[in-house]
């Protein structure tokens, strides 16, 4: 589903921007995961800290002038029509536990798409009871994907 198109207001471009950020670091986590064995792999991820405080600067001008404006940062870019890009960094924390401990290493990245699944969920909850819809996404695992739409639900893989 295009979320661009349910962008109404400020809040709910807001949430749309935060679904599509947990979708593209979802791709990126499960990524990690997937090409463990590859030689010389390098382990990524988005900066969840400069996407965060971008929205947090978004809410306040928000707040303060009743509109919203989205600055560009290194790795999150913002095009038109509600577009925008984020570029994964390399995950040097993961990249040294990769190393020496790849138990260890795939247990974080466990973790991680865990508080991205949560994180996605809790958005789109919020952007589905102020849109007054059924569902507004996918969620998706390492097996598959959930798929919520007007009522219907089915499990793909």
């Amino acid at each position: 589903m295009n979320l661009a198109s349910l962008i109404t207001d400020n809040i709910t471009e807001l949430l749309v921007k935060i679904i599509e950020f947990t979708r593209a670091r979802h791709k990126i986590l499960v990524q990690n995961i997937n090409d463990i064995d590859i030689p010389e792999f390098v382990p990524k991820d988005l900066l969840t800290y400069e996407f965060s405080d971008l929205l947090n600067k978004a809410i306040d001008e928000h707040i303060e002038h009743q509109r919203l404006f989205l600055r560009d940062t290194e790795n999150v870019k913002f095009g038109i029509n509600g577009s925008f890009e984020v570029k994964p960094v390399v995950d040097k924390c993961a990249r040294e536990l990769l190393k020496e401990n790849r138990d260890e290493y795939i247990e974080m990245q466990i973790n991680k798409l865990l508080e991205n699944t949560l994180n996605q969920r809790v958005a789109a909850e919020l952007l589905k009871q102020k849109q007054g819809m059924t569902s507004v996404f996918e969620t998706c695992d390492m097996t598959g994907c959930f798929v919520e739409r007007t009522g219907a639900r089915r499990w793909q893989a």
